[in-house]
């Protein structure tokens, strides 16, 4: 189950109310900020954007692909650990604009984790640190550590303890290592 905290509204949608909920100036800085980050091919620098204009928490040596779409609205909800890798194009969503209510959940993404490029993450999802999300993956729930996941709806492929069974005699990421 997701963690997100509901927030009712009355009269039209959700998000005819958007700026009831979040700063109209808060939304064209993020705006200006993110679409600067989705086209710049200097990874430091993404991440400097994010830290310092989005409160974003990210950690050392990550690196966002080109045209990753961050949540708007609450950048901020966002957190990722080091040396992760967010695949291309993909979207990172910390709110949810529905009919009646609008959600609102901390997106938590832990360190040393492959996102697949094109993947959708919800709001309120924590994908644990060693986790494996293959391109083209709706994150509705959170994902264990070490797993392999994907599809859609997500669903585990591979355990921690499965991938590395799988990957015991390879020589990148088994026990048989390169000298």
């Amino acid at each position: 189950m997701r963690r997100t905290e509901r927030y009712p509204v009355e009269g039209a949608n959700s998000l005819w109310h958007v700026y009831k909920t979040v700063p109209f100036i808060k939304v064209v800085k993020n705006f200006i900020v993110i679409q600067a980050a989705r086209y710049t091919p200097f990874l430091g620098m993404k991440n400097w954007l994010y830290r310092t204009f989005l409160q974003m928490k990210v950690g050392e040596q990550t690196s966002f692909a080109l045209m990753v779409m961050l949540d708007v609205m609450f950048p901020e909800k966002i957190s990722v650990g080091r040396n992760t890798v967010i695949g291309y194009n993909t979207t990172i969503l910390a709110h949810e604009y529905l009919i009646k209510e609008y959600r609102l959940g901390e997106v938590r993404i832990g360190s040393e984790v492959m996102i697949g490029a094109n993947t959708t993450i919800l709001p309120g999802v924590t994908i644990g640190d060693g986790a494996i999300v293959s391109a083209g993956t709706l994150v509705h729930k959170d994902v264990p550590p070490g797993a392999f996941v994907g599809g859609n709806p997500m669903r585990v492929i591979y355990s921690k303890e499965e991938l590395a069974e799988r990957w015991a005699d390879d020589e990148i990421y088994g026990k048989k290592k390169l000298h």
